[in-house]
């Protein structure tokens, strides 16, 4: 699979293919199906597939603080993308030029001019242009004049209901990492780099291993029971803290705190994947660094216990 930043990259060998376009939070069994219909498309044709998506997206740029928190990151999307057998990956960058382009200019400039696009499987929830006029309807009147075929993308339905990142997203608001799970296809999981932090976990009896989010909002706020892989671990039982640390001096971003319970591995620089598995407590501001001290404590007995019962 190959990704290729901004259309100034696309080259002649990125012609003539099947496109979807969206912004593919989560990757979960609805995206899937969409995926696999796509496949299924390009192979008929002999062409290749490619997903168009954005960064950031065009909620995160237009309104940062009310855009829905991301379930998967751009680096979190790769490897799912690859396992659904995604050839190439336009990312655009989401930018005022982009942002005041038609969904004319749109079609005209990525779809047909970059990409020679033949085959369309489009969204019927899906808009773009600079008034929002691009929908399901306006690529299907523009096919015939620039010569591809459109079809709506498959509506997957699970407990009578559509699956979408809006449902998995209210059930991580709701620590229900069931239905996250059956939604999603697999477990909810985060992962990222871990970086030197403030080193407070060690005088507080619980080194964590700090790791950025790189998201403008998080879907999971609190303390939880924990699986981390990574790093030579694989499914250590740990807890985890999801946010600004209000006892020790909040910070504007919410971060992943992640501590191992059994041993005291030297994680840094390392990539870890941390599966969420249950919800202890939301995050708290303590009175005193003691009274933290002793609230960690009480999270390590939880998770571990809970951990214990449930494998």
């Amino acid at each position: 699979m190959e990704l290729i930043r901004g259309r100034h990259n696309l080259r002649s060998r990125h012609r003539g293919c099947a496109v979807t376009i969206g912004a593919f939070d989560g990757i979960h069994l609805g995206h899937q199906a969409v995926l696999s219909h796509l496949k299924q498309e390009a192979d008929a044709r002999g062409i290749s597939t490619t997903v168009v998506t954005f960064e950031p997206l065009p909620r995160e740029y237009l309104r940062p603080l009310e855009a829905p928190p991301r379930i998967t990151t751009l680096r979190d999307k790769w490897p799912l993308l690859e396992a659904c057998h995604v050839d190439h990956v336009l990312c655009l960058p989401f930018n005022e030029r982009l942002r005041q382009l038609s969904a004319r200019e749109f079609v005209e400039q990525v779809f047909v001019e970059g990409l020679g696009v033949e085959y369309l499987a489009f969204g019927d929830d899906f808009r773009f242009g600079n008034r929002r006029e691009g929908d399901l309807d306006y690529v299907r009147a523009l096919s015939e004049e620039f010569g591809y075929a459109v079809a709506p993308t498959a509506t997957r339905e699970q407990a009578g209901e559509r699956v979408s990142s809006t449902r998995i997203r209210a059930a991580l608001a709701e620590a229900d990492f069931d239905s996250a799970e059956r939604l999603l296809g697999r477990p909810f999981e985060m992962a990222g780099r871990v970086q030197h932090g403030q080193k407070l976990g060690r005088q507080l009896n619980a080194p964590t291993a700090n790791i950025a989010l790189h998201r403008i909002r998080s879907p999971l706020h609190g303390v939880y029971a924990v699986n981390v892989s990574g790093g030579g671990l694989r499914n250590a039982p740990g807890v985890a803290n999801v946010g600004v640390k209000p006892t020790i001096g909040e910070s504007l971003e919410a971060t992943l705190e992640v501590h191992v319970l059994e041993g005291s591995p030297d994680l840094y620089g390392e990539r870890l994947t941390v599966r969420f598995r249950r919800k202890l407590r939301d995050e708290q501001k303590f009175p005193s660094l003691d009274a933290l001290k002793e609230g960690i404590a009480a999270d390590k007995a939880n998770a571990r216990a809970w951990l214990a019962d449930h494998g």
